[in-house]
């Protein structure tokens, strides 16, 4: 499995230009500000997935298939953010009991790993978050580069994807721990600027420093009016 899929260049052939400039756009943007702008991305996928199954399943329930798209899509919308931490603990506790049975066959305690991998996924979910965004953006920035420049006849994606596997592979890989690096340097400075400020509204007098500059703006204005 390869993470350039030239199956994927070969059905998105023809893509016009704009949607592949979109794609640049949107793949920069999670790669960049997937860890600030998570929760934008997470109710919008929900959306559309709740969306599109809604569709599929309306005349089902006898129900017309786009009132069902648009109940299905508001409501998965509206819960995707409540839902995302039980859904983490539930995910990494399916994935601790996984890797604890293929690491230690012998030691057979599901539950433990189950609660141990659902803990440290709550934990390390900032960071988890953080690695898929940025995976993710590079992935799409990736693909939609490829048939770009295929748009513009400076390369044939699919041939030229095939025989570069293994670097891309490498160069995708490179470029997601960058905006892995990237977010979390972004996160750490956005922290630190929120405590500093934090602190500053906490000292002592720091009300009355407040008022009194709103005081001489005030005057200032009045000032300058008359």
């Amino acid at each position: 499995m390869h993470l350039v899929a030239p199956d994927v260049l070969a059905e998105a052939h023809g893509l016009s230009r704009n949607l592949c400039v979109a794609g640049l756009g949107i793949g920069c943007l999670l790669w960049m500000l997937g860890w600030q702008t998570h929760r934008f991305w997470l109710v919008m996928l929900a959306t559309v997935v709740a969306g599109i199954r809604g569709l599929s399943v309306g005349p089902a329930c006898e129900v017309q298939p786009l009132v069902a798209g648009l109940l299905f899509g508001t409501a998965a919308g509206v819960l995707a953010l409540s839902l995302l931490r039980p859904a983490t603990f539930l995910a990494g506790g399916v994935a601790g009991c996984l890797l604890g049975r293929a690491i230690m066959p012998a030691w057979d305690e599901p539950f433990i790993f189950f609660f141990v991998g659902g803990f440290l996924a709550l934990l390390l979910l900032r960071f988890w978050i953080m690695a898929a965004s940025s995976l993710a953006g590079t992935l799409i920035l990736m693909h939609s580069l490829l048939l770009l420049l295929e748009s513009l006849d400076q390369v044939e994606a699919v041939p030229w994807t095939s025989a570069r596997l293994t670097l891309l592979d490498w160069g995708c890989g490179l470029l997601a721990v960058l905006g892995f690096a990237l977010q979390w340097s972004l996160d750490r400075r956005s922290r630190r600027k929120k405590k500093e400020q934090k602190i500053q509204d906490e000292e002592p007098g720091s009300w009355f420093l407040a008022f009194w500059r709103r005081g001489s703006d005030s005057s200032d204005r009045k000032r300058r009016a008359a």
